[in-house]
């Protein structure tokens, strides 16, 4: 069942190239990811919500040589996320445009980058996981040097070489993990428990987190984003943030916690600085910006240090919430490119000072300013929407372990509140140009992205259980492998001991 959701956009990027229609290209595409989606969701309702371990396991020995096993298996942090793959794939493809160039390898592209994500959240061998992390580097890179914007190369190289450098990072600290514990493969079941030195555990954590750090990405690793980020189109900028970015937070509590628990305890006071360093760096760079788009790319990386602060906690609450933000984040940020897209295509561009009044119901684009309002308060963390029922379980599973860092992501929230006011405000609101300003209308097929993903913020925020459910057992199993912290103990109630009659009593001054 689970390799299906690797053969499905395999064989449907295949089939492609041999169509020679740009429009059955396209619709091929939508088939494929809509049939993608059908089977992540009958997956869905065939998951034990009760079973915190892998389910639908496959096991195929490949290259025993080298330790190599094709080995697939699914629990609740990987579940969610591949529902996310398979939806935001389907919205990447359908927003792209009708009339776009060489769009056979366009699309196949797409669907390559579906099957390696979705390869990498299912893979439990770690060469297994790197081989598929490594499979989109090439795709994307093709995706914004060919459809990008006017610094497209530039942009396709920085993102090429740094997640070259993020893969043979991660790669380096899983060889040192095997070699180190004298393993004969690379199967994660083998490896989740190894004993190594408490130095050798420390450098090898290094490694990985800086290699998860670029891909998230974290500051000071998260450069090459923003150029990726506003050079790409905004179907691939979509591709980038919602869903790649999805990987390194996936590795970090997947093999970062899990895999180390006791060293992970001890730079978690560190990892949570810098999550917070993060959150803080990306709202006040995003309130800098002018370009609504790289305002957007700021955002995310603001957005992605919550989950490092939440991991970083390792209570079973933060952990349930590092997951719900990842989600919340990829349907948000999805909606906020497809609507910058939007905006640019019909404006012709995204400079805030040429922006003005666009919620004019006659001359300007009503509806797209309503929903870029809801996007914004979404990612505001505005009750009724996913973004603040995932903040708030980031912040209350947080709190208790690392307050500052807490304290920093919750103001960081109120900042993220200014910078979208700033661009809604110069955006949607004023007076439009009565000589230049006569935007052509949306047309339905426009619209139905941005609705979708806007119905979906609404849903998963009004019941959020709806969301969290899926996550809860293994949340809870991954917590139980931490040690406790010293801010957890001091907190611990001690037991009173109550003195019977016949015991004498000190007398205190």
């Amino acid at each position: 069942m689970l390799t299906a959701l690797i053969l499905i956009p395999l064989i449907g990027a295949l089939l492609i190239s041999f169509v020679k229609s740009g429009n059955t290209a396209r619709n091929l595409a939508l088939a494929t990811a809509g049939v993608a989606f059908i089977w992540t969701i009958w997956l869905l309702s065939q998951f034990d919500l009760s079973n915190h371990g892998l389910q639908f396991s496959e096991y195929l020995p490949w290259a025993d040589a080298i330790g190599l096993s094709y080995s697939l298996g699914t629990d609740g942090l990987s579940t969610p996320l591949l529902a996310l793959n398979a939806f935001l794939t389907g919205i990447v493809i359908y927003s792209s445009p009708a009339n776009i160039v060489r769009s056979r390898l366009y699309y196949a592209l797409i669907l390559l980058v579906n099957a390696g994500v979705a390869g990498a959240f299912l893979a439990q061998n770690l060469l297994l996981f790197v081989l598929f992390f490594e499979l989109e580097l090439i795709p994307i890179y093709l995706l914004i040097a060919i459809w990008g914007g006017e610094k497209r190369g530039y942009a396709g190289m920085k993102f090429l070489l740094y997640t070259a450098l993020s893969g043979i990072l991660i790669l380096a600290a899983f060889l040192g993990v095997v070699f180190l514990s004298g393993s004969l493969n690379f199967d994660y079941d083998s490896l989740a428990s190894q004993n190594l030195s408490p130095r050798a555990q420390l450098i090898l954590l290094t490694l990985l987190l800086v290699g998860l750090g670029i891909k998230i990405p974290l500051v000071p690793l998260h450069t090459w984003s923003p150029d990726a980020y506003v050079e790409a189109s905004p179907p691939i900028a979509i591709l980038l943030g919602g869903i790649l970015a999805k990987l390194g937070t996936y590795g970090l509590i997947r093999f970062g916690v899990q895999m180390f628990p006791q060293t992970w305890s001890v730079v978690a006071p560190g990892l949570a600085v810098i999550g917070a360093i993060s959150v803080m760096y990306g709202s006040l760079s995003a309130i800098a910006q002018q370009d609504i788009k790289r305002m957007v790319a700021y955002s995310s990386i603001g957005h992605m240090g919550y989950i490092l602060v939440a991991a970083a906690a390792g209570t079973e609450l933060s952990i349930l919430g590092a997951v719900a933000q990842m989600v919340a984040h990829g349907l948000i940020l999805a909606l906020l490119f497809n609507l910058v897209g939007i905006v640019e295509s019909k404006v012709g561009t995204r400079e805030l000072s040429l922006l003005n009044g666009l919620m004019n119901p006659i001359r300007g684009l009503p509806l797209v300013s309503g929903l870029l309002i809801t996007a914004g308060m979404a990612s505001a963390g505005i009750p009724g929407l996913v973004g603040f029922a995932a903040e708030f379980i980031v912040f209350q599973g947080s709190f208790p372990i690392f307050p500052i860092p807490t304290l920093i992501c919750i103001l960081s929230s109120g900042l993220t509140a200014v910078y979208f006011v700033i661009l809604l405000n110069r955006t949607c609101f004023g007076k439009l140009d009565n000589d230049l300003a006569y935007y052509d209308r949306l047309t339905w097929a426009e619209r139905v992205p941005a609705l979708i993903l806007t119905v979906t913020l609404f849903y998963f925020g009004l019941q959020p259980n709806a969301l969290i459910r899926w996550m809860q057992p293994t949340a809870t199993a991954i917590a139980s492998t931490l040690p406790p912290t010293p801010e957890l103990i001091a907190q611990t109630p001690q037991p009173i001991t109550v003195l019977s009659q016949n015991e004498p009593r000190m007398n205190h001054r």
